[in-house]
C-alpha cells in the first residue's frame, strides 16, 4: 500500500514538473544538458522532467529604457540629451529567439550594450556639428542613430522601434549667450522693420505732398488761365463799347472828350462801390480830372502811333 501512495505522489510530482505555463507575450528557450531544445510558445506546454530546464523566458514585448548623456559638438559645446529608447524582440522565429537567447550572458549585459552603443552614435554624430546646429537636427539625429542600429540589433534578435529625443540642452552659460544672440538678432530685426516702415511713411508723405502741389499748380495754372482769358474778354468788350461809343460821337459831331470823362466817372464810382472802406486818394478838381485826360488822351495817341 505504501508503495502505491509512493508512486502516486511520485506520479503527481513528474506531472507537475512536466507542466509549464508560458504567459502571453513571452517564449520559454528550453535546453536539454545546457544545449538548446526548442522554444515553448504561450499556453500549456510539457517537457521532460530532470531532463529538459527551462534557460531564459524571453518578452516578445515592446520594452522601453530612459537615456540621460551627454556629447560634445564640433566647436566643444556640451550637449545635454535625454531620450527614450523602445525596442522589441525582432520576431518569434526560432533563429532569433536563440540570439536573443543566447548572444548576451543576461538581459543586463544586453541594456548595458545597447545604451552605450545609442550613445556612441550619438555622440559621433554631434561631433561633426556645431552647437548652432544641433537644434535643427532632432529628427537627423533619430534617423543617423536608426541607420547604423538597424543591422547590429538584427543580429542580436531585436529592433529599434522609435527613438524620441526627449530633451536637447546646452549649459547654463551657452544657453545664456544662445539668449543674448537671439534677443540681439530681435532687436535688430525690430530695428529694421522699424526703420522701413519709417522710410515707407516718409515716401509716401512725400508722394502725397508732390501730388499735393502738384494738384494745386495744375489748378492755379487753369485759374490763371481763366483769368487771364477773363481780362482779354473784359478788354476786348470794352474795346468795343469805346469803338463803338466813338462811333457814335463822331456821327453826332461830339467832342471825343466826353467819352473819357464818361470813363473818369464810372471809375470814381467803381472805387467808391467797390473800395470796401479802403481810402484812395484821388485829384478830384478841375485841374486835376483835365492832368488825368490828357495822360489818358496821350496813352491813347501813342497805341494809334
Amino acid at each position: 500500500m505504501s508503495f502505491v501512495i509512493f508512486f502516486v505522489i511520485l506520479a503527481v510530482v513528474i506531472l507537475y514538473l512536466s507542466i509549464v505555463i508560458v504567459n502571453q507575450g513571452t517564449v520559454a528557450v528550453i535546453t536539454v544538458f545546457g544545449k538548446y531544445q526548442r522554444v515553448m510558445t504561450p499556453g500549456l506546454n510539457f517537457k521532460i522532467p530532470f531532463i529538459e530546464f527551462i534557460f531564459r523566458r524571453i518578452s516578445i514585448q515592446n520594452r522601453s529604457i530612459e537615456l540621460d548623456f551627454q556629447a560634445i559638438t564640433s566647436d566643444q559645446a556640451n550637449v545635454n540629451f535625454k531620450a527614450m529608447l523602445v525596442y522589441s524582440v525582432l520576431s518569434q522565429e526560432e533563429v532569433v529567439i536563440k540570439n536573443v537567447a543566447f548572444k548576451f550572458m543576461d538581459e543586463r549585459s544586453f541594456l548595458q550594450a545597447l545604451i552605450r552603443t545609442v550613445e556612441g552614435t550619438i555622440r559621433a554624430f554631434v561631433a561633426t556639428k556645431k552647437q548652432a546646429e544641433v537644434l535643427g537636427l532632432r529628427g537627423e539625429i533619430v534617423l543617423h542613430v536608426k541607420d547604423e542600429l538597424d543591422n547590429t540589433l538584427e543580429e542580436w534578435g531585436y529592433h529599434l522601434i522609435d527613438l524620441q529625443l526627449n530633451d536637447i540642452a546646452f549649459d547654463e552659460s551657452i544657453m545664456r549667450s544662445m539668449a543674448q544672440v537671439v534677443a540681439s538678432n530681435n532687436l535688430k530685426a525690430a530695428a529694421e522693420n522699424e526703420g522701413q516702415a519709417l522710410l515707407i511713411t516718409k515716401t509716401k508723405a512725400a508722394e502725397a505732398e508732390g501730388n499735393a502741389i502738384r494738384i494745386s499748380a495744375e489748378a492755379e495754372k487753369v485759374a490763371s488761365q481763366l483769368r487771364g482769358q477773363g481780362v482779354a474778354l473784359f478788354r476786348e468788350e470794352v474795346a468795343k463799347g469805346m469803338a463803338e461809343s466813338a462811333k457814335v460821337m463822331s456821327e453826332a459831331n461830339l467832342d471825343a472828350s466826353l467819352i473819357l470823362f464818361s470813363m473818369w466817372t464810372e471809375a470814381v464810382k467803381h472805387f467808391a462801390e467797390q473800395g470796401e472802406g479802403n481810402v484812395i486818394f484821388l485829384d478830384g478838381s478841375t485841374e486835376g480830372m483835365e492832368k488825368t485826360m490828357k495822360q489818358i488822351m496821350a496813352v491813347q495817341e501813342l497805341k494809334r502811333t
